[in-house]
């Protein structure tokens, strides 16, 4: 990938591949410019991987050689952990200021409740000089004050306004009014 982090997941250390012909191509369209503040690392972080990003993590340690790479992810077994809390470990031992991270769909593992927790941990991270990449669904993680929010359509890339996104009207529209969605959604064929 363009800041040399691996394609299933982990900072530029890691150097697995398990399935290379599933890896996104969309790094080769990507132009990084340096600042005057390098970031200190990188880390890429996809939904459907981080099984795999667990595995390898537990490979290197037993393999030893040092002090084990799970104390940077809070000391305990990312396997033996819910989806959820294996990602939010993630987020709250691994990442730190001073670094660029890249997110696909953090969502997909975390709850409402741990969707704010994530906003928090990651508003920490801001104010530390981080920089977050993230690719998400989440009227929740869309909601971060001051995002640049790109819309990727048929039309090209576009910034959009928090409010415009479909994600969330269509989630506002069914707050305001379940019953009416669900009897649209539920109703009976003709």
């Amino acid at each position: 990938m363009t800041l040399g982090v691996n394609p299933e997941g982990g900072s530029r250390h890691f150097r697995f591949s398990t399935r290379a012909d599933a890896h996104s191509h969309l790094f080769r369209f990507i132009r990084v410019r340096r600042g005057v503040l390098a970031p200190k690392d990188y880390f890429f972080l996809r939904a459907e991987s981080l099984f795999n990003l667990a595995t390898e993590i537990e490979r290197l340690d037993r393999e030893g050689g040092g002090r084990p790479i799970i104390d940077s992810y809070g000391g305990k077994s990312l396997h033996e952990q819910s989806h959820g809390e294996s990602f939010y470990a993630v987020f709250a031992h691994r990442f730190r200021a001073q670094s660029v991270y890249l997110l696909d769909e953090p969502e997909a593992a975390l709850s409402p409740m741990r969707q704010l927790g994530f906003l928090t941990l990651m508003n920490d991270l801001v104010r530390g000089q981080s920089q977050f990449i993230i690719a998400t669904h989440s009227p929740i993680i869309l909601a971060y004050p001051n995002a640049w929010i790109y819309l990727l359509g048929n039309d090209g890339i576009a910034r959009t306004p928090y409010e415009e996104t479909e994600h969330y009207r269509t989630t506002k529209q069914f707050l305001d009014n379940p019953q009416r969605m669900l009897s649209i959604l539920l109703e009976p064929p003709e």
